[in-house]
């Protein structure tokens, strides 16, 4: 009797944690589908953009596909410690057939894509799709003592010769999956690619491999390596992307639509509540006395026509030419302090991932950039003149999925660096699909949420407050729409001030280790060496040593974000 009542226990407490799990694991977020706030707007028409499917040459086309049936979920390792989720597409369209499987993160709404394939060459021989030949199993979770939905198994596609496997397949049964439930495609119409964010890693506990996003390996406005939306294992690195072979940009918007999706998705960018250094637009910063200094000739500076007619085009960075603030203490003071009611943001439109998404660059200037603020343990300190440079560019950039026109993720610029941010993770302002940004206190860099970001490690960093105010940019009320090259040379009028490709201000012009030295004087000399290893990892244009450079110059004009 007693081993029963024991059994009995054992059972009841065992029922018990298993409907708590449940309960935790009916709470993830990934149990929610994410959607935009407001529906999709009906676009202007075009030639081929938001029209569902896109032609990639060679006999391929290819379509999104944002539906999936969930196959197999780990609830532990990965991030937040909340495990993830893997599926497989469905609802298809009618002659498109599965490229690769989908995973995410459980920390976050269901809210990704993964492309399908269509074969229309009519070619056996020479078929822009293929079934594998076999399947290779590159991992399995039976073993693995993690919480979990039963089992799953990770299947490479080994494909025929001549062709590409570009995701693998996720099963929750140990037999190979059927040879006709994913495709291969030609190894033309393939390209490099590499793996992007991590998806899942088991915890400390378990023993297995992890697993990564996929996107093309080189990218850029050039570039038509295609994302599939799929996943790699360090054991499956033969995995390949797509390609856009037939460098087709139709998928492109046109002007109109641009405006249409400006209107829809224009960001709101908040300033916080103390700030001193405001946007204003480069016509408003020009006529109000900016000045251009050539070397050699400091002495006689030039006053800058409103659209910078006068400045010196193309060329490079030599360091020959920079703008500055104006001479007189009183006009310097005053422009500093920038202008919000001028400010105007300049779009710069572009293909990326082969023409498959648009990116929108919105770019903001400010024309003076505030001293920084350090954090050291317990302690604030203001950092004198360290941070202030004359001149600052920063920028957000949409990515728009050119197959429907969604909103896919933004890209947050700060400093030298920046942030990709998932719509699933954003504020949006309203119930619009306008997402909500934050600009830093004096340095501007973007955020997709208020607070405090320590630039630093182990307490010790770059202060990065951001918090809303009544003072915001509204990107799309006041925009100038100024290079989109893929229209044509014809279509978009550069403005002068654009092809300026010098500095946008001077370089070093105070005493680093003076201010460096009064700083230290007021620190308790157990936060003296933490201070100057802070010190010594800033980069030069935080210390001021360099002007900084306009938007053309930026390594993401051409390329992608980081």
């Amino acid at each position: 009797m007693g081993n029963t009542v024991s059994a009995l226990t054992s059972c009841a407490r065992k029922q018990s944690t298993d409907d708590a799990d449940k309960e935790i694991m009916e709470a993830l977020p990934i149990e929610t589908s994410f959607k935009l706030p407001s529906p999709l707007p009906t676009w202007p028409t075009g030639e081929g953009f938001a029209i569902g499917v896109i032609d990639l040459g060679g006999g391929l086309q290819v379509c999104q596909v944002s539906t999936f049936n969930k196959i197999w979920v780990s609830y532990e390792g990965g991030d937040d410690d909340l495990g993830a989720s893997f599926f497989e597409p469905s609802q298809i369209p009618q002659g498109f057939f599965m490229l690769g499987s989908y995973g995410q993160p459980n920390n976050q709404k269901l809210f990704g894509w993964v492309l399908a394939g269509k074969d229309y060459t009519n070619d056996a021989s020479n078929a822009a799709l293929k079934n594998p030949i076999d399947y290779t199993l590159v991992w399995k979770s039976e073993s693995e003592n993690i919480e979990k939905d039963g089992n799953g198994y990770f299947w490479l596609p080994v494909p025929p010769d001549g062709y590409g496997a570009v995701g693998l397949i996720v099963t929750n049964s140990p037999e190979k999956p059927p040879l006709d439930k994913v495709q291969c495609v030609r190894s033309d119409l393939t390209d490099q690619c590499q793996t992007d964010a991590l998806i899942w890693g088991p915890s400390s506990d378990a023993t297995g491999t992890s697993f990564s996003s996929l996107r093309p390996s080189n990218r850029g406005t050039q570039a038509m390596g295609v994302n599939v939306g799929t996943f790699s294992s360090q054991n499956s690195s033969s995995l390949t992307c797509l390609k856009n072979v037939k460098s087709n940009l139709s998928p492109m918007p046109n002007q109109s639509q641009i405006q249409a999706l400006i209107q829809a998705y224009s960001p709101l960018i908040y300033l916080h509540p103390d700030e001193e250094y405001l946007p204003s637009s480069v016509t408003w910063y020009f006529t109000n006395g900016a000045l251009l200094y050539h070397q050699g000739e400091e002495s006689n500076p030039v006053k800058i026509e409103p659209t910078g007619t006068n400045l010196p085009q193309g060329g490079s960075n030599d360091g020959t030419y920079w703008l500055d603030l104006p001479v007189d203490e009183t006009a310097k003071e005053f422009v500093k302090t920038g202008n919000l009611q001028s400010s105007q943001v300049y779009l710069h439109v572009k293909p990326m991932l082969g023409a498959t998404f648009t990116d929108i660059a919105i770019w903001v200037f400010y024309p003076f950039n505030g001293p920084a603020k350090a954090k050291i343990k317990f302690i604030n300190i203001a950092l004198g003149k360290i941070g202030e440079h004359v001149g600052d560019w920063e920028h957000v950039t949409l990515r728009v999925s050119n197959f429907n026109g969604e909103l896919k993720s933004i890209f947050l610029a700060e400093h030298s660096g920046g942030t990709w941010v998932d719509t699933s993770q954003l504020e949006f302002q309203s119930g619009s699909n306008k997402p909500v940004t934050y600009a830093s206190l004096h340095g501007h860099a973007m955020y997709a949420k208020p607070g405090l970001v320590l630039e630093g490690s182990d307490g010790i960093g770059i202060r990065n407050d951001a918090d809303k105010s009544d003072m915001v940019i509204d990107t799309g009320s006041n925009y100038s729409l100024v290079a989109a090259d893929y229209l044509g040379s014809s279509a978009i009028v550069e403005p002068p001030w654009l092809n300026y490709l010098r500095e946008w201000g001077p370089k070093l012009d105070y005493d680093i280790a003076e201010e460096i030295e009064k700083i230290e004087k007021v620190l308790p000399w157990i936060l003296k060496t933490a201070f100057k290893k802070l010190i010594n990892r800033l980069p030069n244009q935080v210390l001021g040593e360099e002007g900084p450079t306009g938007p053309k110059v930026k390594n993401n004009w051409d390329g992608d974000e980081l």
